[in-house]
């Protein structure tokens, strides 16, 4: 058997788009932003921005390349980054706390060390990303976030449809 013989591997085992590489996106986003804590959709919104940052005016380039429409993607990612957490939480590498306001996600004290086993050039792209997405957003409030991810929702991947028009 040959490379070009080998079967496609089942979507269960690619490492894209998966609950281990959403879970390993909020690590470093929570390593970044610690001590501080977030929800879910925080973090979802957090994950977007994280892959995306050079949607954002004067933001860092992105982690993954431009695709139209990109915009939407937060809106299903919920489930992805649910299920992310889950995985990371059950490996100790981040806590949940249960709050007045609802479960939120902190790193813990193996977050760090488990992160710097990750060195990657991919990896210290995520980890830069994530200190500036901590700079520019931590201090946002919940609603205020919420109001810049709908504003720009329309905005991210249009450019290709535009593009598009002018041929």
């Amino acid at each position: 058997m040959t490379l070009l013989d080998t079967p496609e591997l089942p979507t269960t085992r690619r490492p894209f788009n998966t609950p281990l590489e959403s879970g390993l996106r909020c690590l470093f986003l929570l390593e970044a932003m610690a001590p501080a804590t977030c929800d879910v959709q925080r973090l979802v919104y957090l994950d977007y921005l994280l892959v995306h940052s050079a949607d954002v005016p004067d933001g860092p380039a992105s982690l993954h390349a431009r695709m139209p429409h990109r915009g939407g993607q937060w809106l299903v990612r919920r489930q992805l980054v649910s299920e992310g957490l889950a995985l990371m939480s059950s490996r100790e590498l981040l806590d949940q706390r249960f709050t007045p306001f609802g479960i939120h996600y902190a790193a813990t004290e193996l977050t760090h060390p488990f992160l710097q086993y990750l060195n990657s050039a991919y990896a210290q792209n995520m980890r830069e990303v994530a200190a500036w997405i901590a700079r520019a957003f931590q201090t946002m409030a919940d609603a205020e976030l919420q109001g810049f991810m709908t504003t720009h929702l329309g905005r991210w991947g249009a450019e290709f449809d535009a593009g598009e028009a002018g041929r």
